[in-house]
């Protein structure tokens, strides 16, 4: 079953003006002299440094299972990453579960995969859906990413937003497990919506 409503989820988007805001470079710098380290668990999101959270074994085992079907299903299209960083200059640079981007000689040893790299993006949602749905969508549109898929382990269904606005997606669909799609960047290849969870 396909629904184009859309997403039952509000969020307060008034910026909060005593918030100081980090740019990616300020990140950066703070990870070169080891005010943030290995230890502590954050991404970037929107110049807030936002702590990760902790992933269950659903979340695991579908994060995992996105991946080899992916990888399998694109062979060496497309390089696979996971929970690893993506640069959405000037404010972001988030750990999505899994990106699909392009490949790359060097193996992006030089930096992290930039919005003119990345096919799509998926995060895995048991207890984030509505951030996920929410503040990561927007970061993503506004990134121009072109498509951006939510796996919601706890309902077993794949929200997918498409079509970057100014704000957000403009198109954002949600699939039962019952359904199939294409990607957007390789409409060759699908998926069904089944395999992406435990």
């Amino acid at each position: 079953m396909v629904s184009q409503a859309s997403l039952d989820v509000t969020e307060d988007t008034t910026p909060d003006t005593s918030l100081h805001l980090w740019t990616v470079e300020d990140y950066h710098r703070m990870i070169d002299v080891e005010i943030l380290t290995e230890e502590h668990k954050v991404e970037l999101l929107e110049g807030q440094i936002i702590e990760i959270s902790a992933h269950q074994p659903p979340h695991v085992v579908s994060t995992q299972k996105t991946w080899k079907l992916l990888h399998r299903k694109l062979g060496d299209r497309a390089e696979i990453r996971v929970q690893v960083p993506v640069t959405l200059q000037p404010k972001s640079e988030p750990e999505p579960d899994v990106a699909v981007v392009r490949l790359d000689p060097g193996e992006y040893i030089n930096g992290h995969p930039t919005p003119d790299d990345i096919f799509l993006i998926v995060e895995v949602a048991d207890r984030t859906l509505t951030k996920d749905c929410t503040t990561k969508a927007r970061t993503y549109a506004k990134a121009k990413i072109p498509e951006y898929w939510v796996v919601d382990v706890k309902s077993q269904q794949l929200y997918v937003f498409r079509e970057p606005g100014k704000d957000n997606y403009i198109q954002q669909t949600i699939l039962d497990i019952n359904a199939k799609l294409s990607l957007l960047t390789f409409p060759d290849v699908e998926i069904e919506v089944k395999q992406l969870f435990p």
